[in-house]
């Protein structure tokens, strides 16, 4: 992407880390929905030249968005795609790159919650080899002629039971819908995206009260050097926590808090 498709690619993906920074938003989902309107805009292209005229006002295009997939997806969704709409876009094309992208993204980030990001990396990339090594299973995969269940029942018996939940649905959604590129490609711009996922590690921090910028930047700092990696806050207030706070990474959790050590006293003496 060139220009201002890279600029509303950017900004659409700080929304979307914005979104699934919190645990009440269900990742997997949102990637389901976000692929299906890849799908459609894939689809109509005349739709699509609408949503990315600069001629027309952003609003007008959201407008639109709203009453058409109003129905069909959740909140979450309507919003980011009525962000993508207001945005300028270099190319129709562009748009629907960045909606798949987004797609990605949210099941990696569905992957990350679940603390098998490293796996669906992994995963991904072994897969791609196997195919680049054997012709007869990519043949198989990118028949024009073999129907998408077809295929798709060909990688549950491939992947079913044996890689992440995530690595299936992000190489059957690329198998079903290749969008004009090699199955190769497809597979390496996916592990991409997990590398940089796995790159971005959020901490969830329960206080209390606010922290302070010193608190958040010791905090940070602090976690980056425990984990070795750049940390991003999500920061939440419970009064219940009472004193410290409690910090969740992955599935890992760290209690700091006045609360848990009351318990974790209790359950001392009870014992």
């Amino acid at each position: 992407m060139n220009g201002a498709s890279r600029d509303a690619l950017a900004a659409a993906r700080e929304r979307l880390d914005a979104l699934t920074d919190s645990t009440s938003v269900d990742a997997a989902q949102l990637a389901d929905e976000l692929a299906a309107v890849t799908a459609l805009l894939d689809r109509e292209v005349s739709l699509r030249r609408v949503l990315t005229d600069p001629a027309q006002a952003g609003e007008a295009k959201a407008e639109l968005v709203q009453r058409l997939l109003g129905s069909q997806v959740g909140g979450h969704t309507l919003d980011l795609v009525s962000g993508l709409v207001r945005s300028r876009w270099s190319r129709s094309r562009d748009l629907v790159d960045a909606l798949e992208e987004l797609a990605g993204v949210a099941d990696l980030t569905a992957a990350q919650q679940a603390g098998t990001l490293d796996s669906v990396e992994d995963e991904l990339f072994r897969f791609g080899r196997i195919v680049a090594s054997n012709t007869e299973l990519r043949a198989a995969l990118t028949n024009r002629k073999a129907t998408t269940p077809a295929k798709s029942e060909l990688l549950r018996s491939l992947l079913g039971g044996r890689a992440a939940v995530t690595t299936e649905r992000l190489v059957t959604r690329l198998v079903a819908a290749p969008r004009g590129r090699s199955l190769e490609a497809g597979l390496e711009s996916l592990t991409k995206l997990a590398a940089d996922r796995r790159n971005r590690m959020v901490a969830i921090v329960t206080s209390a009260v606010p922290l302070s910028d010193p608190q958040k930047q010791r905090l940070g700092a602090a976690l980056a050097k425990l984990y070795g990696r750049t940390m991003h806050l999500n920061l939440d207030v419970d009064p219940a926590v009472l004193g410290g706070i409690r910090v969740q990474v992955g599935d890992e959790v760290i209690n700091g808090s006045l609360a848990d050590r009351i318990e974790d006293a209790g359950r001392r003496l009870a014992s």
